[in-house]
């Protein structure tokens, strides 16, 4: 099983202040720390993974279209030194 998302000590302080203000702004509701703890811990159980998912996807389909082109991309000219057509055999 993989592990579940956590989020960094300072990331997670900064994700409640802002689902409080949310709730206070948005519900006209007051909500502590516990609560919006409580909220954050939900959702990043049981959203977080298909926003995850999402990023997998995302960055498989960006990393698939810069390697379909690295022949073109990358591809040098082999025993390019001499030119045209007197090139050694």
């Amino acid at each position: 099983m993989k592990p579940e998302i956590t989020l960094p000590t300072d990331a997670r302080k900064r994700a409640i202040a802002s689902i409080k203000r949310y709730v206070a702004e948005r519900m006209d509701q007051d909500v502590g720390d516990l609560k919006a703890g409580l909220l954050l811990d939900y959702f990043l159980q049981e959203l977080g993974p298909t926003v995850y998912n999402q990023a997998i996807t995302d960055a498989r389909a960006f990393f698939q279209e810069r390697v379909a082109d690295l022949e073109g991309a990358c591809y040098r000219m082999e025993f390019s030194y001499w030119p045209g057509p007197s090139r050694p055999t």
